[in-house]
């Protein structure tokens, strides 16, 4: 057998835990060099500082309450508790080092490889597999995040992660599937205290960790019930220390007014440029607020519905088309040791990589078996030019698309389901509230799972695009 058809060969096996085990280790040590590099260098910025108090204040045993400049401490629940309750856990073990949460993302970083090959070999075979894992493993956007002391590298490691387990268990039999779908359950809980509208998924990851339409429907509800389990303690403390009841944090109104209110741009805005509406002006409890921002929100949308509509190709251009959010939270935290022409040039690489993978995503979805394929294929030659203009957005609802129109064999895809799930949640949160860069990031490791698809090897009578 000559070279070239014994790498064929090789290709084409199937997948192998040694494979899944190469790609962790891998990915793991870039991530610990990306810590290296941070180590000292940058300081928590933006909503990571945050994150940093809150997690000291855990771990000294003070809980998520919040020090005001005049001496007072109030309970808090504005951000979700889950990242700085994670990382307070280290700094209550080893001390309160911003490294150390760096390292908490290094870790989830590396597991998340482990389940974008898992997800990934599911359907296709070894090779593709070992690509898209090492792809996540080297991604530059979630290379370059991992120093930065924010929820979505963490959630979309999740994701991933929880992906995985739900193929790994329905493909099990016998007495431990049932603990082991209450394990997802609880990690989709996790997610839930750590990004909210993880919640969406939860019923996804359920069906997928069963096979049979009965069996499904029970298992996406247990696992939904899980989660909702997992967060309950903490929406109880809420109900007892806040002035409302909050199933995990105190900002959904917040973030409506802000993608609302008059001088809403799609992007983030802050409440000072906005300006505190009337009604909220003397209102002071933090859940309370929320309630009140959100009526102003909703008012705002209702006011001036067409307004507001109109707002949502720029919401999701933010989260879709830019990348950089890796490049603006170094440089933000320390400009002299990552400039601006780094900053460009990191946003660049991501870009390039990004697209790519949508691309291939595209690809695989209009090859993969089942129903409606000619309409897949022509979905695919409209979307992927979007790609290279300002529409990517527009792209990414292009694949759901798609998705959707594998009809039953979607049930035989986890990759295209899951892809498609997370990129459609996506879609709709940040189209009612309002988009950034950051957001895109959850959506990365499944949709580079499903671009691997891409990578099989054409088969005869198989159409091209």
């Amino acid at each position: 057998m000559s070279a070239p058809d014994r790498l064929r060969a090789a290709f084409a096996a199937p997948a192998t835990q040694r494979q899944a085990a190469v790609l962790v280790v891998l990915a793991l040590v870039v991530r610990l060099g990306a810590v290296l590099w941070a180590h000292g260098r940058f300081p928590p910025a933006d909503d990571g500082h945050f994150y940093h108090v809150v997690a000291e204040r855990i771990a000294a045993g003070l809980g998520y309450t919040w020090l005001w400049p005049d001496g007072a401490v109030t309970y808090a629940a504005h951000y979700p508790v889950g990242y700085p309750a994670l990382i307070g856990a280290v700094y209550a073990l080893f001390g309160s080092a911003p490294t150390l949460a760096m390292g908490v993302n290094a870790a989830f970083g590396a597991l998340g490889v482990w389940g974008v090959h898992r997800i990934a070999r599911s359907v296709v075979p070894g090779g593709p597999a070992f690509v898209a894992g090492l792809v996540v493993a080297l991604h530059p956007s979630l290379v370059a995040y991992t120093p930065a002391l924010m929820t979505e590298g963490v959630t979309a490691a999740l994701l991933a992660i929880l992906g995985a387990m739900a193929v790994s268990v329905g493909e099990r039999t016998g007495r431990w599937v049932g603990p082991l779908r209450l394990g997802i359950g609880a990690l989709a809980g996790l997610a839930v205290l750590i990004r909210p509208q993880s919640l969406l998924l939860a019923p996804v990851f359920g069906a997928f960790s069963a096979s049979g339409a009965r069996a499904r429907v029970r298992a996406a509800l247990l696992v939904s019930v899980v989660a909702i389990g997992v967060c309950l303690p903490w929406t109880f403390r809420n109900c007892a220390r806040m002035d409302r009841c909050v199933l995990v944090s105190a900002n959904m109104g917040w973030n409506l007014f802000i993608g609302a209110a008059e001088g809403a741009t799609g992007t983030w805005v802050s409440i000072d440029e906005l300006g505190v509406p009337t009604a909220c002006r003397e209102v002071f409890g933090e859940a309370d607020k929320d309630r009140c921002f959100g009526e102003a929100g909703l008012d705002a949308v209702l006011r001036h519905p067409l307004r507001y509509l109109g707002l949502v190709p720029a919401k999701l251009l933010a989260t879709f088309d830019w990348s950089g959010a890796p490049g603006h939270y170094l440089h933000t935290s320390n400009p002299a040791a990552f400039g601006a022409r780094a900053k460009l040039a990191l946003g660049i690489a991501e870009a390039v990589v990004q697209r790519l993978v949508v691309l291939a995503a595209l690809l695989a979805l209009a090859r993969a078996p089942g129903a409606n394929a000619r309409a897949r294929r022509l979905l695919a030659a409209l979307a992927i030019p979007l790609l290279f203009v300002r529409l990517a957005w527009l792209a990414h609802i292009v694949l759901v698309a798609q998705a959707l129109l594998l009809g039953r064999a979607l049930t035989r895809r986890p990759d295209a389901a899951l892809a498609a799930a997370v990129v459609g949640t996506t879609l709709a949160t940040h189209a009612v509230f309002f988009g950034a860069g950051r957001y895109g990031l959850v959506c990365v490791p499944v949709l580079v799972a499903l671009a691997g698809a891409a990578l099989v090897p054409r088969v005869a009578g198989e159409r091209a695009l």
